[in-house]
């Protein structure tokens, strides 16, 4: 990597910028087409655009070694602290040198004055993109995970250098497996603990960097960062793992705010089935005072891997079940990500504990969909049985169009689907879940109609059961 200091290249890209790009604050786009050129590397395609840079898949002219190639927006080279900022991003990833962190093999100027560093071409899914697919994973799935995140930040540490920025957007798996291959990304704004006096100085005093839902209290209150930063976001992000999403969730940034200095973390067993020992695990990483905190990532890891451990499990049994199968389809528009997103969770969350709230299971959850169950007694048909689903099909179709207005603003179309199958459950009728059984065969059942409220042949005939005279 270039050993010119952050000055140099502050001073060259404010004599490459022309005066009307900084006056635009923008440089032409044309110029980083393909076949645009940094260093030895030709751009060949964008793969990202941010706030702070773009990142492009680039490969060396000669060698023709395939990279990535990121590069710092033309209006904030002009920017003293951005450019350090950068600069010190790229350095940082190089001397830590692991193997869950993204390697970086050059720095160097773009033809218009933008700095620019070339590191390792990742492929793979941000474990942002698992959650959002596949729901809230189990306590050794979660754990499958963050080992490899714990190895990073270990190894970052121990090169006196905090994240700070921990977050599931920010962990790229590369490849599923019993063992997956991840990689921490994004040091753009890691903390040095023991910087030189030139590396000084590129946050001032109560200035916040972070991400609002996983900011330490300390990152809040613009207090002293260190190793426990990173361990408070280590619970947040297991919290989102475990449940599907953050562990204080606010639209108003300052009520987010202050729920992070105040509020007493939530358990994730209260919307989840987590045991108490993870629950220990979570709590003990969100604590308000650093202090009280996991004393390293090492100690955290060995904490979650005992929790996580797999204890006797009942015999299970199988049940009758009346189950729920609720899909929400979203419409090709081009709204806004994040609102559709909001909406998207209000509309789950209000499914969700509508069915919780009818004594269903949450049996599945993936992505857009949930699977509700209720077991019920074995037996022949009776009427005792006949009316509870006929006011259970009332609630639900209730349910469904409280859903469907909630989902109008992003044009989505909520579906529910009203099934009698068979269940396998495991443990007390107080505290059973749906292990398995031909009800989470939701492909073999599952119906639409344009309403929005299915029953299937099975619900439609236990439904007919004639009361008595």
């Amino acid at each position: 990597m270039a050993a010119d200091s952050e000055s140099t290249f502050r001073i060259q890209a404010r004599s490459d910028l022309s005066s009307f790009e900084r006056e635009r604050g923008e440089t032409s786009r044309s110029e980083r087409g393909p076949g645009t050129l940094a260093g030895e590397y030709v751009l060949k395609a964008l793969l990202a655009s941010g706030g702070h840079g773009s990142v492009y898949e680039a490969e060396h002219r000669i060698l023709g070694r395939r990279a990535a190639v990121k590069v710092l927006h033309p209006h904030l080279a002009d920017q003293g602290e951005m450019l350090k900022r950068f600069v010190r991003e790229a350095r940082v990833v190089n001397q830590i040198r692991h193997p869950n962190i993204v390697d970086v093999y050059d720095f160097g100027l773009m033809p218009d004055g933008s700095p620019y560093y070339v590191m390792e071409l990742l492929t793979g899914r941000t474990l942002s993109q698992v959650v959002q697919e596949r729901g809230r994973l189990s306590a050794s799935r979660a754990l499958a995970y963050l080992e490899p995140v714990c190895a990073a930040l270990e190894a970052a540490h121990r090169a006196g250098v905090v994240h700070r920025d921990l977050k599931a957007s920010n962990v790229l798996v590369m490849e599923e497996g019993e063992r997956p291959r991840v990689k921490l990304l994004d040091f753009g704004i890691a903390k040095l603990l023991h910087a030189e006096p030139a590396q000084e100085g590129l946050t001032i005093a109560g200035q916040r960097l972070g991400t609002a839902h996983a900011m330490a209290p300390e990152q809040f209150r613009g207090g002293p960062i260190g190793p426990h930063t990173d361990i408070y976001a280590l619970g947040v992000l297991l919290h989102q793992l475990l449940t599907g999403r953050y562990p204080f969730q606010c639209e108003d940034r300052m009520e987010l705010e202050r729920l992070h200095l105040e509020a007493p973390a939530p358990r994730p067993s209260a919307i989840a089935p987590v045991s108490p020992a993870v629950d220990a695990v979570v709590l003990r990483c969100l604590e308000k005072d650093g202090g009280r905190r996991y004393a390293s990532v090492g100690v955290f890891l060995a904490a979650l891997s005992e929790a996580a451990e797999e204890p006797v499990q009942p015999a299970r049994r199988t049940r009758l079940a009346l189950a729920v199968h609720c899909e929400v389809v979203l419409a090709a528009t081009g709204q806004d990500d994040d609102a559709v997103y909001a909406v998207l969770a209000d509309v789950l969350d209000g499914l969700e504990q509508g069915l919780r709230g009818g004594g269903f299971l949450l049996a599945l959850q993936s992505g857009t969909t949930l699977l509700a169950v209720h077991p019920l007694e074995n037996g022949a048909p009776s009427p005792e049985r006949t009316a509870y689903l006929r006011e259970a099909e009332n609630s639900l179709r209730i349910l469904q169009q409280a859903a469907q207005r909630l989902a109008e603003p992003v044009s989505a179309q909520v579906h529910l689907c009203m099934h009698l199958g068979q269940a396998e459950t495991r443990g007390d009728s107080g505290e059973s879940e749906v292990v398995g059984g031909p009800v989470t065969d939701v492909g073999a059942w599952r119906l639409r109609t344009p309403d929005g409220f299915a029953l299937t042949p099975a619900a439609s005939l236990a439904l007919e059961f004639p009361e008595p005279e």
